[in-house]
């Protein structure tokens, strides 16, 4: 017998069973690793979701005594187009009114799928600028293809919060807000952030449906008076500088900062 080959034989065993055990010893330290690392990946995500929900203003239901409607959603934005808005609402005649001109900067804050986003930016020319704002990415994914398709360039898009419309400081000419107003689940916020965004002399075009007119048939949470008006964008350092009168259904209201509060 080759002594040997007998100790070679006798030992082959015990070597592949501590080989193993080291690969299966390295395997459990790499996945305990890998788990190590994804719960602190995980741990952070979270701490960073904590931290941005407690950085969120929390919204209302009611101010200064009026019931805040809710929004309406992407799925309906064919109501948007419906064809009875032309005798409701006259779009034309408020566009008419809002004296846009070449090189102007204005935001359609609540701008949906771009109804009056795309008849404004020929109004400003192409040296202005229209900026579409909207908190529904499908409004503003709608609004870019029929940009696409007119051929639109001096158009920008901003997902917005609920509370921060992302506008620059002192850029705007103009914010336009029909009909959106009474939705703003975060209305001190917004006012504040567009009264920033104005330039010294911007102004805001406020388009709401008229609440004290019975045949406005439009819900009641979605209208507004304007006593309302008038008491939610005072307490918001706004006063009227002009208003129109002569819409269907709508009340038009410009509003200017007011300095001296």
């Amino acid at each position: 017998m080759n002594p040997t080959k007998t100790k070679t034989a006798r030992n082959t065993p015990v070597f592949a069973f501590r080989a193993f055990a080291l690969i299966v010893g390295a395997a459990v330290w790499a996945y305990g690793s890998i788990a190590a690392a994804q719960e602190k990946g995980e741990a952070n995500q979270s701490t960073a979701d904590k931290s941005r929900r407690v950085s969120e203003p929390r919204g209302l239901i009611n101010y200064l005594g009026r019931r805040i409607a809710s929004p309406m959603g992407y799925q309906h934005m064919d109501w948007l187009s419906r064809p009875e808005r032309i005798q409701e609402e006259n779009p034309q005649e408020m566009l008419d009114q809002l004296k846009l001109k070449d090189g102007m900067v204005v935001c359609d804050l609540g701008s949906g799928d771009g109804y009056h986003t795309l008849q404004m930016a020929p109004k400003v020319g192409p040296t202005g600028k229209v900026i579409a704002v909207d908190i529904q990415p499908q409004m503003l994914q709608e609004l870019s293809r029929r940009m696409a398709a007119n051929k639109i360039g001096n158009i920008d898009t901003i997902l917005g919060d609920l509370w921060d419309p992302k506008l620059q400081a002192e850029s705007i000419d103009l914010v336009l807000m029909v009909d959106v107003y009474h939705e703003f689940s975060h209305p001190v916020q917004m006012l504040s952030a567009i009264r920033k965004a104005l330039k010294p002399t911007g102004r805001i075009a406020l388009v709401e449906f008229r609440a004290e007119d019975p045949t406005v048939l439009i819900r009641p949470e979605h209208k507004m008076s304007k006593a309302q008006i008038l008491k939610e964008y005072k307490a918001n350092g706004f006063r009227v500088a002009s208003e129109y009168d002569k819409l269907p259904w709508q009340h038009l209201m410009f509003m200017e900062k007011d300095d001296t509060k």
